[in-house]
């Protein structure tokens, strides 16, 4: 059973109503309505250890910490603060679904993806870039697709500039289908890394691969373990699949090896935008 908001936050926040949107290891996220608008609540708490997983203590700070990241953007209607299993944080609500559910269709059909949501989502990118940070944590739910823009969330793993030492953890990889080769041998060789901008380009890379086709990017058993995972896309063992349509190029530029070699966010959305 996925925690409840607490009390304190229901009458602090003077929520009137909250639906839970997701509920994953360490964290829950409410849809919630309250007397000046929509908001997404977070609820971070730690993760027990089981025979499958060790446990995960940072996982209670996450939600302070991006409310500290957000701060640092000056994101507006941002509050956040700590509950009896770790932190929590409101944020806008935005609308509209993100990239692996928009190209659902575009994946059942083998079509060509959309080149202007790819635009528009390189464009979110860059401007996180462009402000100092690198995300950490690129994949296709983090792209929400709404009516006007396109919104980059989830920025708890996000580097660039300080954040309280009470709320601030090592990172230590993100999910690996999107997880550039340098990253992966830092956490192999020294348990943590630390984002790059140039590892946000690789998980753009494999997003858009795979949202438009299901596939990722590496070759590697599903049930393998996470170190065994991490190993292969050290060693480059690349999928025979490439992007369909005009853009399958420049994502295969995102995706080399190189950290070097990869175009920047703003090089990738100039390459973009001659598509359009």
């Amino acid at each position: 059973m996925p925690p409840s908001i607490p009390d304190h936050l229901m009458i602090g926040l003077s929520i009137a109503s909250c639906d839970l949107v997701l509920d994953r290891r360490g964290s829950t996220v409410w849809n919630i309505v309250t007397g000046s608008g929509r908001y997404a609540l977070k609820l971070g708490y730690p993760i027990e250890a089981t025979d499958q997983w060790p446990g995960q203590p940072w996982t209670a700070r996450a939600p302070g910490r991006e409310a500290a990241v957000l701060a640092h953007l000056a994101t507006e209607h941002v509050a956040s603060g700590d509950w009896e299993r770790g932190t929590w944080n409101i944020q806008p609500w935005h609308e509209g679904p993100d990239l692996q559910h928009l190209w659902t269709r575009t994946r059942a059909d083998g079509a060509v993806p959309d080149i202007q949501t790819a635009f528009e989502c390189a464009g979110a990118l860059a401007e996180l870039h462009e402000a100092g940070w690198a995300h950490g944590d690129i994949q296709p739910a983090h792209f929400l697709i709404g009516p006007d823009r396109t919104h980059l969330i989830d920025l708890a793993l996000a580097h660039g500039k300080p954040v309280p030492d009470t709320v601030d953890f090592p990172f230590r990889g993100c999910l690996v289908h999107y997880e550039a080769p340098e990253i992966s041998a830092a956490v192999l060789d020294e348990d943590q890394a630390i984002p790059t901008q140039a590892a946000d380009i690789y998980g753009l890379g494999a997003t858009l691969l795979m949202a438009a086709t299901g596939k990722r990017a590496v070759i590697y058993p599903d049930n393998a373990p996470r170190p065994a995972q991490r190993a292969a896309i050290v060693a480059g063992n690349r999928r025979a699949v490439t992007m369909p349509g005009p853009m399958g190029p420049l994502v295969l530029e995102m995706l080399r090896h190189a950290p070097g070699d990869r175009p920047t966010a703003a090089q990738a959305l100039r390459a973009l935008a001659q598509l359009t």
